[in-house]
């Protein structure tokens, strides 16, 4: 039973109200100062009209202000409103989603591009957002197995899509990894007089909707969208293909001295200002253009002390590595494990990193400057729990969700096998080397020693395979405020 304390210095003629709410359930208690209301939520009853103790009432955090006289039912919607709102609204998105389930059912099935994936993954993002604070289990439970179907489907769509949208035989190619900047990210520069593109690395459309309300006092949402990463969905392929323009085989065969494959040792990952500057020059584009590679906190504050280069140059990059490096950290650290249990406190754990980021301050600047901000990823990454077994030799590459080597032995059926790497754009390091990539949720351990893995991926975040959370990348454009 709900408990209310009402406070006024004339207890003796609220009996009516006192009737009414103990008609309603509510247990209340009266007295005649204000002490004991401290710690709980202040419904303000007052006879004065007068504007200064209205201000004075809401800068102290009153919860509601009510002018006498007044009737029951206002003081009624009053608690409902201070008291009952969280559940209220629970109940309500509960009541909606199940509504909701049978249509994305449906569209579940009927989903035919990469544009209804895109729209479906939007809808199933926004349920999971909405009911993460609901007490109800069963109904995250129904959210978790629609979401799992989703991805099992969409893994379906990809595999039997994915060799002609990179051989552009496909009149529905989607935007992908190596035709963004010609297709998306050109044309925006081109129409404004200041850009800047964000890349955050492992970045997902629900870690958007988590830092995109900080960002409306400064920015308008132009663009809403999405593009598809390629596989692998690792930044060694993934940003590569962004700033060359070119699928990963392409890099390898026109400039071999920058592309490392899995089983070489160095960076993979060292030529990407390179790469843009050579794209750029092929497209004719002269812009003034700064490139900044954020991986460690004082770079970010650094590039805060140097922020007039960014304010100069008509296109910007900054790539932004920390939620790659927080999902690492998770796998390697107990406490960040604990901290990001699941996907809501994950979300939760970018919000507040984000909220007081350099990044932040970096992005508020540039709304003061009048700049467009171009914000999206190089792919995505999905939390993992169902082992799939395989085994390779010593040169096989380590990532769970990929594998590449030239002795791979698996069961066919569990994952989407390339046999000819060739045929999807990718580079070999020999000639008998195959990929395999895995679904859903899955992820991929060596048969030697498979229980202590199984162990210690189980319940990770990782990226490089196929699902939607993965492959379906946030691609955001801001407007400055005026």
């Amino acid at each position: 039973m709900v408990k209310i304390l009402w406070v006024d210095d004339e207890v003796e003629l609220l009996k009516p109200h006192l009737l009414f709410l103990r008609q309603k359930g509510y247990e209340v208690e009266t007295c005649n100062n204000g002490y004991d209301a401290i710690d709980m939520p202040v419904i303000m009853v007052t006879k004065s009209e007068e504007e200064n103790i209205m201000d004075k009432a809401v800068g102290s955090k009153i919860a509601d202000y009510l002018i006498k006289p007044v009737n029951p039912n206002q003081v009624l919607l009053s608690i409902k409103k201070n008291v009952h709102q969280q559940q209220l609204v629970t109940e309500q998105t509960t009541a909606d989603y199940r509504s909701e389930f049978g249509r994305l059912s449906s569209s579940l099935q009927m989903a035919d591009t990469f544009a209804d994936w895109c729209a479906l993954y939007r809808r199933l993002t926004g349920w999971e957002i909405d009911l993460a604070e609901s007490g109800d289990g069963s109904i995250k439970e129904v959210l978790t197995y629609q979401k799992t179907e989703a991805n099992q489907e969409f893994s379906k769509f990809v595999r039997r899509n994915y060799y002609n949208w990179i051989n552009r035989r496909s009149d529905d190619t989607p935007v992908m990894s190596h035709t963004l900047m010609r297709s998306r990210i050109f044309p925006v520069v081109e129409e404004h007089a200041k850009t800047t593109l964000l890349l955050i690395d492992n970045f997902r459309y629900d870690q958007w909707r988590a830092i995109s309300s900080l960002l409306r006092g400064y920015y308008d949402v132009a663009v809403d969208d999405f593009y598809c990463a390629i596989l692998p969905t690792a930044t060694q392929y993934a940003r590569n293909a962004i700033f060359a323009g070119l699928m990963p085989l392409a890099i390898d065969k026109l400039m071999p001295n920058k592309w490392l494959n899995d089983n070489e040792e160095g960076g993979k990952n060292q030529y990407e200002e390179e790469f843009l500057r050579r794209l750029l020059a092929q497209n004719g584009k002269s812009w003034r253009t700064t490139f900044d590679k954020l991986i460690r906190p004082e770079q970010g504050r650094k590039l805060v002390d140097n922020i007039q280069k960014v304010y100069d140059a008509d296109f910007s990059v900054i790539v932004y590595n920390f939620l790659d490096i927080l999902s690492h950290a998770r796998t390697e650290t107990d406490i960040i494990r604990e901290l990001t249990e699941d996907e809501a406190a994950f979300r939760s754990l970018t919000r507040s990193w984000f909220e007081h980021s350099d990044l932040y301050t970096i992005l508020k600047l540039l709304a003061e400057r009048g700049h467009t901000v171009i914000i999206t990823s190089d792919h995505g990454t999905i939390r993992v729990d169902n082992p799939v077994k395989v085994t390779g030799d010593r040169e096989t590459s380590a990532n769970l969700r990929y594998k590449t080597g030239r002795n791979l032995a698996y069961n066919a059926r569990e994952v989407y096998e390339v046999l000819r790497p060739e045929d999807v754009q990718l580079p070999a390091s020999n000639l008998t080397s195959t990929y395999i990539f895995a679904y859903n949720s899955d992820f991929l351990v060596y048969n030697n020693d498979a229980n202590r893995h199984i162990r210690y991926y189980r319940n990770t975040f990782q990226h490089g395979g196929i699902s939607m959370e993965e492959m379906i990348v946030p691609y955001i454009v801001l407007s400055p405020k005026r």
